[in-house]
């Protein structure tokens, strides 16, 4: 188990190292963009199904280099492991990347895919492995990477007890822009770990008075100057003390702490006045936070120090009737949990649409079992506890979606089939005709260019006879056997027929070149009408076969998924209910450890009260003002 600040330190490493998203330069394939889009919105299951179906068209493609994916394909391999990172799927996002460093690769390309990988391994909180896989990285490493680098590899030192080896890469980062406040603040740290508690504590300093418009920069700030105040209080160094509370922000995460932690050092000072100042400002903040309600008790006490009884006893009284409606909270924000409640409040979409939605809701008036759990609902155990139950939540609807999907896809197939039923009959029967046809005329093509190549061997002019030709032939061949058969023949229409059918012969061997070309040109345009027959042949059969696919064949594909997400659903409803009983329960017990301090509050202010009246009545006895 990790320590209060080891949680801390990993919590302020993983925001540094994820403050900055890569993003696509020159994007130029749609769906990789597409999946980058849904990543940035924190949409990482829709990013992980858009990219995982992206990367599986494009490895079965024949060419994949021409495909446009194939410019981001390094970094989509890397991006699958980051979106399975960041929807928590450590074991398949370590073997994305593993499968990377094991590729044969440019060496920035491993050292890019090991950090990845340590980053990994150190949210997992396999610090050891993390710094194996930084032990990887050598040679050239990528400009936009070295920093985070260093930063991770310190706060592994820092995980694995190596303050020492910590402090010396944080050094080197001091300078960083993009690391400003979160090196600084892990510098005095990591100091204070190596026991260089002066230059710990001049290291926190410096880091407390970083300026900066960031917001997480600011942060980490305020909570450096709470980690140098409560060193300093604790040295009894009340002025140094107090300088380092006065410089949080009196609007951020850590203002009610330091308030509360200000007048504590002024009190500890015996200066019992200016305490009043940031104890009468806290007084009046939400009183359910733990800071608020110490102050209500502990204002009373600096007026009861000033000897002013009546003001501390009735103070004392307000802040007893204060913890008496918190207590009445507390029993009804427990009471809220168990109806179930508190877990509906969680999935509330309107709350998933703003960063601060642990913040906003307290501020819903249908949600009192959310005002004492804002500090719970803050910490590493329960985000990670109450993220599995969103994700599974979220898993649910879309199970139900798909459910829902079925029915609308087996009546799609039912219209198709309705519609397509009765036309393909009369369609085929047409194509039938058609194709019938088709196939006559192919062949006839297929015989005539046979015999053109035969004439390119085998010269045979009377082939390439025109019809009035052939019929002229012809005609002749019947004049000259009617003419041979009667007695005593005409001798001159003998030669005239035989002078005719010579002139036709010459001219059939005299333009058989010029006739065989014009026939190969003939035919060829005949083959590109063929051809042009055919691709409407193809599309039609085509065309005919995606009607009939788009209805035929799904029965028993859509009745196995229906069947497969039947079974998950039921798996994620039981394990939903699990968690979510989990969270309840720790909700719970969170209330009733409230409940238990608010009580010993109260016991507190009844003394006090109690005392605060003798004090007051015996003081007014003696002739003194109250």
């Amino acid at each position: 188990m990790r320590s209060p600040s080891q949680w801390l330190l990993l919590g302020v490493a993983l925001a540094a190292i994820a403050a900055r998203p890569t993003i696509a330069a020159d994007l130029r394939d749609l769906y990789f963009g597409e999946a980058l889009y849904q990543a940035y919105q924190g949409q990482y299951f829709d990013a992980l199904e858009r990219l995982d179906a992206e990367l599986a068209q494009h490895r079965h493609l024949d060419e994949p280099e021409l495909d446009s994916l194939q410019h981001h394909i390094r970094q989509a391999d890397f991006s699958v492991g980051d979106f399975e990172l960041r929807y928590r799927m450590h074991l398949r996002a370590g073997r994305a990347i593993r499968a990377v460093l094991e590729a044969d690769v440019d060496q920035p390309v491993k050292n890019e895919a090991a950090f990845r990988l340590a980053r990994i391994e150190f949210q997992k909180g396999q610090s050891e492995d993390a710094l194996h896989a930084l032990e990887r990285i050598h040679g050239t490493v990528p400009e936009g990477i070295k920093d985070d680098i260093e930063f991770l590899r310190a706060n592994v030192y820092l995980a694995l007890g190596r303050p020492a080896d910590a402090v010396e890469v944080l050094r080197r980062l001091q300078g960083t822009e993009s690391l400003k406040g979160f090196a600084a603040y892990n510098l005095g740290i990591a100091l204070l770990q190596a026991d260089h508690t002066p230059d710990a504590l001049r290291q926190l300093d410096k880091a407390g008075q970083i300026e900066s418009r960031e917001v997480s920069t600011a942060a980490i700030r305020d909570k450096s100057n709470m980690v140098l105040g409560s060193i300093m209080l604790q040295s009894a160094d009340y002025g140094h003390a107090q300088q380092a509370f006065d410089r949080v922000r009196l609007e951020g995460p850590y203002s009610n702490r330091a308030l509360l932690s200000t007048g504590w050092a002024e009190v500890s000072a015996r200066d019992y006045e200016k305490a009043l100042v940031p104890w009468g400002m806290l007084i009046g903040r939400d009183a359910t936070d733990a800071a608020v309600q110490e102050a209500k008790l502990a204002l009373p006490f600096a007026y009861s120090r000033l000897q002013l009884y009546g003001r501390a006893a009735l103070l004392y009284g307000q802040a007893l009737d204060s913890f008496g409606k918190e207590l009445e909270k507390v029993d009804a924000s427990v009471r809220s949990i168990r109806a179930g409640n508190f877990l509906k409040a969680l999935v509330r979409e309107e709350i998933k649409q703003d960063n601060l939605w642990i913040v906003r809701l307290r501020t819903l008036p249908d949600t009192p079992e959310t005002f004492y759990l804002t500090d719970l609902m803050a910490s590493n155990d329960f985000q990670a506890a109450l993220q599995n139950y969103l994700d599974m939540e979220d898993l649910r609807r879309r199970l139900i979606a798909w459910q829902n999907g079925f029915d609308a896809f087996a009546d799609l197939m039912r219209l198709r089939r309705a519609n397509y039923t009765p036309l393909l009959p009369q369609v085929d029967a047409r194509f039938r005709e058609l194709d019938s046809q088709m196939r006559v005329r192919v062949e006839q093509r297929d015989h005539l260019q046979k015999r053109l190549q035969d004439l390119l061997t085998a010269p045979r002019p009377a082939l390439l006879a025109t019809t009035d030709e052939r019929l002229a032939l012809e005609r002749l061949r019947q004049i000259e056997k009617t003419l041979g058969h009667s007695r005593g023949g005409n001798a001159a229409l003998c030669a005239r027929v035989q002078r005719l059918q010579g002139v036709l012969t010459w001219r059939l061997y005299t333009e058989y070149p010029e006739r065989l070309t014009q026939a190969h040109e003939h035919l060829h345009e005949l083959s590109q009408d063929v051809r042009m027959l055919q691709e409407q042949y193809t599309a039609f059969v085509r065309a005919r076969q995606a009607a009939v696919h788009s209805y035929a064949g799904y029965d028993q594909s859509i009745s196995r998924l229906r069947t497969r997400v039947g079974d998950a659903r039921e798996r994620v409803d039981t394990l939903l209910a699990r968690q979510g009983h989990i969270i309840e329960a720790v909700a719970i017990d969170e209330l009733r450890t409230r409940r238990e301090r608010l009580e010993a509050y109260q016991v507190q202010a009844r003394y006090a009260v109690a005392d605060s009246y003798d004090r007051a009545l015996k003081e007014r006895a003696g002739g003194g003002t109250p």
